[in-house]
């Protein structure tokens, strides 16, 4: 089994649709491990997202991901990463594919609703970030 991370982002949460995504990945055969809401502050969301350092973006994403509550789950499953990747599509949802997490409740390229790991290595540092036990 391989792990990964998925982040409920605040445009997701507030319009209550965290059990929309947890059935999604449910049907996808993902076993939700850990989950836990949380609040991000500035400092957490700027180290979370470090990797995005000096990139003209990185305020606003800031911002956003601290305007409300975030869902982190840890998923478990054969190849963890790069399934979740296909199932919530491209990070735009205009240009995600139909059927994709991102195409159907996404709003915009910021509002996209879900965080989703890129690498098996990345997946290994987000989720030690938020479950760090």
């Amino acid at each position: 089994m391989n792990r990964t991370l998925l982040i409920v982002k605040p445009d997701a949460t507030e319009r209550n649709l965290i059990g929309h995504i947890i059935g999604r990945l449910e049907k996808a055969r993902y076993k939700v491990v850990e989950m836990k809401m949380v609040r991000l502050s500035e400092q957490d969301a700027r180290r979370f997202y470090a990797v995005h350092e000096g990139k003209p973006f990185l305020n606003s994403l800031v911002a956003f991901m601290t305007s409300g509550p975030v869902v982190p789950m840890l998923l478990e499953k054969e190849s963890a990463v790069a399934d979740l990747r296909t199932l919530v599509g491209a990070t735009d949802p205009g240009k995600a594919d139909c059927g994709t997490i991102r195409y159907e409740i996404g709003k915009s390229i910021e509002k996209n609703s879900v965080h989703a790991s890129d690498s098996d290595e990345n997946a290994a540092i987000e989720i030690a970030f938020f479950f760090d036990n």
